[in-house]
């Protein structure tokens, strides 16, 4: 059963429109200019590490958080000045359930459900469903508190679902999730895109972006610095890419000041697997290397060339790897919380 999703007027075809977008918490400048371009019914992913500031920018998006600088319009309506009609157009989905532990995960759904304004018999029945297409129907009953971080995960979700929404937020929605739960999770956001909705995706996982990601948008310290498609964004490293690991642990820093030279080209070190990465203009380039290493009487204990993967796009922009962090980005609240669709609020504590 294919979830109602509320009507939006007609615009541009973009989704999102973000110019110049800048937060800043006392001192630290967590986003910095960011722009983006979202188009109505695709998958558009911003990737990069914990404290990017990834979370920041979908909390200016979603009318949670007011952008110091810059501008963003979602269907065409400003976020600022507009917030009221932004809200009934957006769903977000955080990095933790916003949910009442104390409850169960029926209870809560209900909950959720006659706040968005279901009657008692249509909520009950939104919340079966719910539960059992993320399959939860089994822990229904159980309080929140026994629940698992993936199982959190798939109710945050399921309570942002409620109802479908044209634009979804889904801030790193699989982060703590098992490998088997993670691939049901992407397979629902890519239905959620086939039954109409726009979904705009952060998160930390090369593979995440790769896989579902129409576009991808590369930002670090607060910053946009690479946007295209993957294979754009991959072909922007070179047509290939090295890795090579040397014999003798001795020989690793010559060997990458060598692959430099003979390649012309910056290479990235992985501490944990002893490699050396390097994009390759040309795979011809390799018999070069191989006779400057042996003259240097560098023995290999393997080398291999591939299509670089988007991981080594990441550190070829920014010099680090974006590497999955279970925890969430460490940027003040400010007094927000994430609500399910329709429903974000900006909560002024005491």
């Amino acid at each position: 059963m294919n979830l109602p999703i509320t009507t939006v007027a007609p615009d541009s075809g973009w989704a999102v429109e973000a110019r110049g977008l800048v937060k800043t918490f006392g001192g630290h400048r967590a986003v910095d200019g960011v722009d983006l371009h979202v188009r109505a019914g695709t998958i558009y992913s911003v990737l990069g590490p914990n404290g990017a500031g990834k979370t920041t920018t979908i909390r200016m998006l979603a009318t949670l958080l007011r952008p110091d600088a810059g501008s963003a319009r979602i269907f065409g309506y400003d976020v600022v000045k507009q917030s009221h009609i932004v809200r009934q157009l957006i769903g977000v989905t955080g990095q933790y359930a916003s949910v009442d532990e104390s409850l169960t995960a029926f209870e809560n759904l209900i909950i959720f459900s006659r706040l968005l304004g279901l009657g008692r018999t249509a909520a009950r029945r939104k919340a079966a469903e719910l539960l059992e297409q993320f399959g939860l129907t089994e822990a229904a009953h159980r309080p929140l508190k026994q629940f698992s971080g993936g199982m959190r995960r798939r109710l945050d979700l399921a309570a942002s679902l409620i109802v479908q929404s044209p634009l979804i937020f889904l801030d790193e929605p699989t982060t703590g999730l098992d490998p088997r739960t993670r691939a049901n999770m992407w397979e629902m956001i890519r239905k959620l895109v086939l039954t109409g909705s726009t979904v705009l995706l952060t998160t930390q996982y090369l593979e995440e972006a790769d896989q579902l990601a129409d576009r991808i948008a590369v930002i670090d310290r607060g910053r946009v610095v690479a946007e295209g498609t993957a294979d754009e964004l991959k072909a922007s490293v070179g047509t290939s890419s090295l890795q090579l690991r040397v014999r003798h642990a001795q020989d690793t820093a010559e060997a990458r000041q060598i692959v430099e030279r003979v390649l012309h080209v910056r290479s990235h070190m992985t501490v944990e697997s002893g490699k050396i990465t390097a994009p390759m203009a040309n795979a011809d380039q390799l018999a070069d290397l191989l006779i400057a290493l042996r003259n240097r009487g560098i023995p290999l204990a393997e080398i291999s060339v591939q299509k670089p993967t988007l991981d080594e796009v990441f550190m070829s922009i920014t010099g680090h790897r974006a590497t999955p962090n279970e925890s969430p980005e460490s940027e003040p609240s400010n007094g927000t919380k994430y609500e399910p669709s329709g429903a974000a609020k900006e909560v002024t504590g005491s």
